[in-house]
């Protein structure tokens, strides 16, 4: 396992092709996409999920954009709707959008919109186990993680989860981009070691930024429109048979 250290002269550190990290690319923004947050955790507020066989995550989580990610005694997954609130997740902020797309593209995935952000607060000892992020509909869409807060150590493997990994330090506004051949490697973040960043306290901040659901007019979609109007039509020759029932009677 190596480790990956801070380079101050390097902007954009490699980790393998199709990965890389972007270091303080959101430092500039760090402000407004904090600012940002605290408008979705009014209206869906940090919770910690539980995993199928019944752990609770140490890292608490939440969702804003058109889908959200979720996990529960049934699994894991996209839904539409908080499942905490009943209400659909808070729109994605532009300040959210916005850097997405600038950093998929400096990473050379251009054109990449998300609809889905998991915002993840991580506490002095909270980590995150190796996983692959094949959740999503579609994943030729990369992955853009933005770092906010005290520092932590990313792991990044390969396709197996016993591929060796390397240990990326990950500071305040630094951001990694994976996609294309690394779309699904492994990766993780080691228990979180105390410490202290005037933006957020004695805590890291993730906003892990993904295009989950189907491109809009996609087959999926037409067969979900086509299925809807199908339905509509069944609807309306029901209510056209009764109303000449009800005349003819």
């Amino acid at each position: 396992m190596s480790t990956l250290p801070l380079f101050d002269d390097a902007l954009v550190q490699p980790l393998s092709e199709g990965a890389a990290v972007l270091r303080r690319f959101a430092a500039e923004r760090a402000d407004t996409l904090l600012a940002d947050l605290q408008a979705v955790l009014a209206q869906a507020p940090w919770r910690h999920m539980v995993t199928p066989g019944g752990h609770r995550m140490s890292v608490a989580m939440t969702n804003c954009g058109d889908l959200g990610w979720v996990a529960d005694s049934t699994g894991y997954r996209y839904v539409r709707t908080d499942p905490m609130t009943g209400r659909p997740w808070p729109a994605m902020p532009l300040s959210f959008v916005q850097l997405a797309t600038d950093a998929a593209a400096a990473a050379d995935f251009g054109g990449f919109v998300p609809d889905a952000c998991l915002a993840n607060r991580y506490e002095p000892k909270a980590k995150l186990s190796l996983h692959q992020d094949k959740d999503e509909y579609d994943h030729g869409h990369p992955i853009v993680s933005v770092s906010l807060g005290i520092p932590a150590v990313f792991l990044f493997g390969g396709r197996k989860r016993s591929d060796p990994t390397a240990r990326v330090v990950l500071a305040h506004g630094d951001v990694v981009v994976w996609g294309g051949p690394a779309r699904l490697h492994y990766h993780g973040v080691l228990p979180l070691a105390p410490g202290w960043h005037p933006a957020v306290g004695n805590m890291r901040v993730n906003l892990t930024l993904r295009k989950a659901g189907p491109a809009t007019n996609s087959p999926a979609d037409d067969r979900g429109e086509g299925l809807r109007r199908h339905r509509r039509a069944k609807a309306d020759d029901r209510g056209e048979g009764l109303r000449r029932h009800r005349r003819a009677s």
